[in-house]
């Protein structure tokens, strides 16, 4: 509980102390206390009453019924309408009962002597409260339902009369109105939904407004969407097929969008039908209500609805509203349950207590279990408060069978605002899938063998097309480009190559040339292309004894060279030898043997124990007499690698490769956050198989691979008695994997590359010093620039950005081809912008500065371009850019005064 919770904690214990509200308890119950935020940002304490209204038995009061009501107004002429004010805290609780009510805080237990909100028979105790307090005036006067009274007379001098009778007994027993609320002496009143005059009685427009107010359809989805809404209340329509025929003709296949004077009175005639009082029944508290709702991206639809004589189901009301600007932006749980809110909210006078649980449908399966969730956010606890004043059962409604509130939720006038976009496209809108659907869906038993043969791994389930238990992408490159940005170019799959991205993919999806796809997406991709190493011959190398099990024989390493990133300048790497599976921990360069010690405890140790073997190099700070003395005394025994050949502990040689181009992919310009990229880089390398075990490293440690992103595709999750054994085989399949990975380790070669005048080629970065903070994150290649000259076979001039200042003719072993395709182009260079007549390039972000000949210069990474044409500038020519000088100052400033400190 922060300082600020247990200051309001204390002074509401204080005050209801003072008030005579609660008192000190001795009780053996206790429920939990939480706060909400009320409008003002003052705290308010609530008491979570969940458990005791689990076990108490509800107070089945009779509420007034809508008929009964309009037989006692019938003659009334004159009225005044009353709002209470809090009267749940006038009602005293039944002496020897207050120990239910106890409630735990930090500063003792507490029980109160008044009734409290939340629990679950409050309504129904203040009615009764209510109805003896009025008992001698109630269907003479008076009629009150909770806290709504209504006083009637037929004349103005029995009003008066009536009215103060009333307020002197609500003074007497210190119960206040709302007066925002109070409607004093009027001849027409909307009460539980109808409006009441002399006259008669009508239907309150709020119960129809939705359907009144729902625009003309401007395409065939909106008349869809408004036919699927009235289509529910048919059978109260007379002639409806015949009244609805102009709008069904347009939704017909091939048929042309044509809204004119018969499309326009059939639209406003079905409008007309369903909300007229043969459709609409009033309510009845002796019935249970069901109540439809559905949220879309910016609205949300409900219907109130009962079973009348007929035993059908009948609208009380209907109700449609926009979400506002905050509540747009809630996730689809959040949103569905705020539908819920605003729908009991909108209809409170008849939902409140009742005695029946009312029968909530969401097409949200999670809110079934909504109300059992032990901890909520301030916002939840609000909505729960709200909610213990209601008797009501959620159920799952999947989507298709909620098709009237969705109606509501869509209506053409509130898709201003787009929604989420699908990740999945109908796969019946394929044409190349159409046989295969519609041999799942017929007859697949009649069709002929080489039918059966030919489609034998599919299966159609959920309205979805599987291949081998593999979600079938339909032909649509839009659609296969989103998952190759998703599996290749995202964070969590860090740029792998060819086959891992394809590896990632088929976990979950499928598609004919899935292969070619994946090959062709990552070869064109241009961050890889600008940050993957250059091919090289290399040494072969000595392969390790193949370890028994995961984390029995352990490498690590540094990678150094880092500017400081969050206080860290190196990156501590350990590799599992057998599964692979890695650990990059950011730490200093100058790390002492006791901080490195340290470091494998907290992020290696305790999570996989000690390794029998470790592979390291012969560093001085791994070499310490301190972890000499720990290896001893743990019974670790190091085998260091040869000190003239690093690369003799291959793996982690490659693994650091893998970091620095993953970093590289990701990180700033000023490359300051390449230590907040470590744990994704970390997770995309786990995630992704090795060519060595064929397995991911995730995989052989846990026995599966973790969930990429959520999604409606069910996961084959295995029984818990088969984990062992899954494990057991894949660690024998690993193990019979790298062997055979030993013997191939043989040498590579290449050959010479050529290149034509005009096409465009990466050129290798490595001897190139960039004006940026760090060559460690710098790109590997630079580009692509344009050939303009063969030289010789050997070399090649390239047209190069007049700021790199090198001599443009280059060895062809620095060269490589640039790939392109249309969904994948290379950045372009944006022109400059003219402001105030002079041409200008926008400054991306400022990286370094320095004082040269009396003035400050600064290093300008420009938008849109590579880091070959950052350029020092002086501060006279960056006018224009004196809110991103402004703020690369200030985290100068900060980063100098941090390490003053820290000395």
């Amino acid at each position: 509980m922060t300082n600020t919770e247990s200051k309001a904690l204390k002074q509401h214990i204080d005050k209801e102390l003072a008030t005579g509200k609660i008192r000190p308890s001795t009780s053996s119950a206790g429920a939990p206390v939480m706060f909400v935020k009320k409008a003002n940002g003052s705290l308010r304490l609530v008491v979570d009453y969940r458990k005791l209204n689990d076990v108490t038995h509800k107070n089945v009061y009779p509420l007034p019924r809508q008929d009964d009501l309009m037989a006692k107004l019938r003659r009334a002429k004159l009225f005044t309408k009353l709002d209470l004010r809090w009267g749940y805290n006038n009602v005293q609780i039944k002496e020897g009962d207050e120990w239910k009510t106890a409630f735990r805080t930090k500063y003792g237990l507490f029980e109160y002597l008044v009734m409290p909100f939340g629990l679950t028979n409050a309504p129904a105790a203040f009615q009764h409260f209510m109805n003896d307090l009025f008992r001698d005036l109630i269907d003479v006067t008076v009629v009150i339902y909770l806290d709504n009274i209504l006083i009637f007379s037929e004349n103005p001098e029995e009003h008066l009369a009536h009215v103060r009778e009333v307020l002197s007994r609500l003074m007497a027993n210190q119960l206040f109105c709302k007066l925002s609320k109070c409607h004093f002496h009027v001849t027409m009143v909307d009460y539980l939904g109808i409006v009441i005059s002399p006259a008669g009685f009508s239907m309150d427009q709020k119960k129809i407004e939705a359907v009144i107010t729902w625009r003309t359809p401007k395409t065939v989805k909106q008349v869809q969407a408004f036919l699927g809404f009235v289509n529910y209340l048919r059978r109260f329509i007379p002639n409806f097929s015949t009244v609805a025929r102009p709008l069904h003709n347009l939704t017909k296949k091939d048929s042309p969008w044509s809204w004119n004077t018969l499309e326009e009175q059939a639209f406003q005639e079905l409008k007309a039908l369903v909300t007229r009082a043969l459709v609409l029944i009033h309510s009845n508290p002796n019935t249970p209500y069901f109540l439809e709702t559905d949220a879309s991206g910016v609205a949300m639809g409900a219907i109130l609805s009962q079973r009348g004589e007929d035993n059908c189901l009948h609208p009380i009301a209907y109700m449609s509203k926009s979400f506002s600007g905050a509540e747009a932006n809630y996730n689809t749980h959040d949103k569905e349950l705020l539908e819920i809110i605003k729908a009991l909210e909108e209809w409170r006078i008849f939902l409140e207590a009742t005695d029946k649980p009312v029968q909530v449908f969401t097409d949200h399966c999670n809110l079934e279990y909504w109300m059992q969730a032990r901890t909520f956010n301030q916002q939840h606890a609000r909505w729960h408060v709200f909610l213990s004043n209601f008797n009501f059962e959620i159920h799952y409604c999947p989507g298709k069978q909620s098709g009237k509130p969705d109606a509501l939720s869509r209506r053409s006038d509130y898709t201003d605002t787009p929604q989420e976009p699908e990740i999945m496209l109908p796969a019946k809108e394929d044409p190349s899938l159409e046989p295969i659907i519609q041999f799942l869906t017929e007859d697949a038993d009649n069709a002929p063998p080489s039918i059966r043969k030919a489609y034998q791994d599919y299966d159609w389930e959920e309205d979805l097309l599987w291949y081998r238990g593999k979600l079938v992408v339909p032909d649509s490159e839009p659609l296969k480009e989103q998952l190759l940005k998703e599996f290749h170019d995202s964070p969590l799959a860090g740029h792998p190559g060819q086959q891992r991205t394809l590896e990632l993919i088929s976990r979950s999806y499928w598609w004919p040339g899935m292969k070619s796809s994946a090959k062709e997406w990552v070869k064109c991709c241009p961050v890889c292309q600008a940050n993957q190493q250059a091919h090289a011959p290399t040494i072969a190398l000595k392969p390790l004894e193949v370890p028994l099990f995961p984390f029995h024989t352990i490498s690590y390493d540094f990678i150094t060279g880092f500017p400081k990133s969050n206080g860290h300048n190196a990156v501590l790497v350990v590799i599992d030898s057998f599964s692979k599976f890695g650990h990059f921990i950011p730490t200093s360069k100058k790390v002492m043997a006791k901080g490195l010690a340290n470091l494998f405890i907290s992020h290696v140790w305790k999570l996989h124990g000690l390794p029998v073997r470790t592979i390291l190099d012969r560093g001085t700070t791994f070499t310490g007499k301190f972890l000499r003395a720990l290896y001893q005394q743990l019974g670790v025994k190091p085998a260091f690698s040869l000190a003239y050949h690093p690369e003799s502990d291959g793996q982690t040689e490659r693994v650091n490769q893998f970091i620095e181009f993953y970093l590289r992919s990701y990180v700033a310009a000023n490359h300051l956050d390449w230590s907040t990229w470590l744990p994704l880089a970390e997770y995309a390398y786990n995630n992704a198989k090795h060519s060595a075990t064929g397995r991911t490293p995730f995989e052989l440690v846990y026995g599966r691979n973790p969930v990429m992103n959520p999604s409606n595709v069910p996961a084959n999750v295995p029984e818990a008695d088969l984990v062992a054994d899954t494990l057991a085989r894949e660690w024998k399949e690993a193990e019979s994997a790298l062997r055979l990975t030993k013997e191939r380790m043989t040498r590579t070669t290449g050959t010479l590359p050529e290149y034509s005048i005009g096409k465009r080629v990466w050129l290798d970065g490595k001897n190139i010093e960039l004006r940026t903070n760090s060559n460690k994150l710098d790109p590997k290649r630079l580009g692509p620039f344009k050939v303009t000259e063969k030289v010789s076979s050997h070399a090649y001039r390239l047209e190069l950005p007049e700021t790199l200042k090198i001599h443009n003719v280059f060895y062809v072993g620095l060269l490589s081809k640039a790939h392109k395709s249309p969904s994948q182009p290379f950045p372009s260079c944006p022109p400059p912008k003219t402001i105030e007549g002079e041409e200008e390039y926008e400054v991306e972000q400022i990286i370094d500065s320095k004082r040269q000949w009396g003035k400050w210069f600064y290093l300008i990474k420009w938008k849109g371009y590579g880091p070959e044409d950052n350029s020092w500038e002086p501060e006279e020519l960056l006018e224009h850019s004196q809110e991103e000088i402004k703020r690369f100052n200030q985290a100068r400033l900060k980063k100098a005064h941090d390490s003053a400190k820290s000395l």
